[in-house]
């Protein structure tokens, strides 16, 4: 992530109030199209309304044909029996149905759920009616079956033919009264939709003036702060290099010094000691302790500055520090460097040296797995070294805010590089910092 000075918001700000007025004009003539979108839209629902009653009448005119034929059947003269009704009724049913199921669809909003439910369940009873009456007939039960086209069937059909009329006249009366009601409340939207334009963009102005004016206000406050921070970091990274430089030159030369002569003193105490005995043993045996501790004082010093930085430089200081790396830390490191070597300065190497251990520590620590790549280019124009892994990523678990990173983005700064964090295909977290070669190659500490 490239880190620098902070831009003034004004000019966005300006652009961005530009931009909703402009908005708002376009919102003004998009709502007054749709408004006469949605005049035409109740014309559509007015005009649902008649073809809801024209299908209402189709079933009235069903209901009457089923009242024609019942008149009929009732008719003694008829030499015809009952079952021979049974195709006419058949096909009245079967329009009766689609007609019905066209007007539920087309049914208006005003039409309650009872009054659905009754003419369904009328229906459905009429016909149950009609087919034990057939049942009868079927029986040879003439006059039975009559008895029920006179008692049931024909005050059914007279009650589902009076519920149709009421809901053509409920059709009608609401045709009307939509009318003059959709006129009504469009007029008074359309009035009160002009009034609340014109309070937002009052509104609208308002307040971006006093958005600009806050934040010209707010960001000069955080650029100030912005500047001191990193002054404040770039002496806090000087200063630690210092001290860290200090206390490995006095862990080299003092205790390395005084562990040296430590160690060759008891050589020299050992070697007049007779052979086999148990003093000579056991001065071996200080000697030997005393030159583990020298070692491990000597890791020391160069973990905490490697002296190889100043003196073969920042490729054979990473080609000595990342095997120490997979002893010490069990991560297996696959390095690679490319490109034509060109000499970095001093305070540019140790950067880049702290930022490859920074970045190796937190896919150690945090990244959950023990697979590394280290990447180290020298191209024509600039340095690169990334550090990539393909564990759960720094990135998403600790929001790129940590301590660590918040130091390698200031030492990125220092040399005038550019830090990123990205995440590759594989999963993970990649670690690029990108130097341009002037600055890599002539930045003083």
């Amino acid at each position: 992530m490239q880190t620098g000075p902070r831009r003034s918001p004004t000019t966005g700000l300006l652009l961005g109030l530009f931009i909703t007025l402009g908005a708002v004009v376009v919102y003004s003539l998009y709502i007054s199209a749709q408004l006469a979108g949605l005049r035409k839209l109740q014309s559509e629902l007015v005009d649902r309304n008649r073809k809801d009653s024209l299908q209402l009448l189709r079933v009235q005119n069903d209901l009457n044909s089923v009242a024609l034929a019942m008149r009929d059947m009732l008719d003694s003269s008829q030499p015809y029996p009952l079952t021979a009704w049974t195709a006419q009724f058949t096909r009245i049913q079967d329009d009766l149905h689609v007609a019905l199921l066209a007007e539920e669809k087309l049914a208006n909003a005003s039409r309650t759920a009872d009054q659905q439910a009754f003419l369904s369940q009328s229906v459905a009873q009429f016909w149950d009616a009609v087919n034990r009456m057939f049942a009868l007939a079927a029986q040879g039960k003439e006059n039975e079956a009559r008895e029920q086209i006179r008692v049931t069937l024909q005050a059914r059909q007279a009650s589902l033919s009076t519920a149709v009329s009421r809901l053509l006249v409920q059709n009608n009366e609401g045709e009307e009264q939509a009318a003059a009601r959709i006129a009504e409340i469009y007029d008074r939207v359309q009035r009160q939709l002009y009034v609340f334009l014109a309070a937002i963009l009052v509104a609208i102005v308002l307040t971006s003036l006093y958005l600009i004016h806050s934040n010209r206000i707010i960001f000069a406050a955080l650029a100030s702060l912005s500047e001191q921070r990193s002054d404040l970091a770039q002496k806090l990274i000087s200063t630690q290099e210092s001290t860290l430089r200090n206390i490995s030159r006095e862990l080299h030369d003092e205790f390395g010094q005084v562990l040296t002569a430590i160690g060759s003193l008891l050589g020299r105490a050992g070697n007049h000691l007779p052979e086999g005995s148990r003093v000579r043993e056991d001065v071996q045996e200080v000697r030997e302790i005393a030159q583990g501790t020298l070692d491990k004082i000597r890791t020391l010093s160069q973990a905490l500055h490697p002296v190889l930085l100043e003196e073969a430089g920042l490729v054979a200081t990473l080609d000595w520090y990342i095997p120490s790396v997979q002893r010490q830390t069990g991560l297996v490191v696959h390095y690679e460097k490319s490109g034509q070597n060109f000499a970095l300065a001093s305070a540019a190497s140790v950067h880049v040296y702290r930022i490859l251990q920074e970045a190796l520590n937190n896919v150690s620590r945090h990244a959950g797995t023990k697979e590394a790549w280290v990447h180290l280019k020298f191209l024509a124009n600039s340095l690169e070294l990334a550090v990539e892994d393909h564990g759960k990523g720094i990135a998403a678990d600790r929001n790129g805010r940590g301590i660590g990173l918040v130091a390698m983005r200031e030492r990125a700064e220092l040399i005038g590089g550019e830090l990123e964090l990205t995440e590759p295909a594989g999963g993970g977290t990649t670690v690029r910092l990108r130097i341009p070669r002037e600055k890599a190659e002539t930045h003083a500490e």
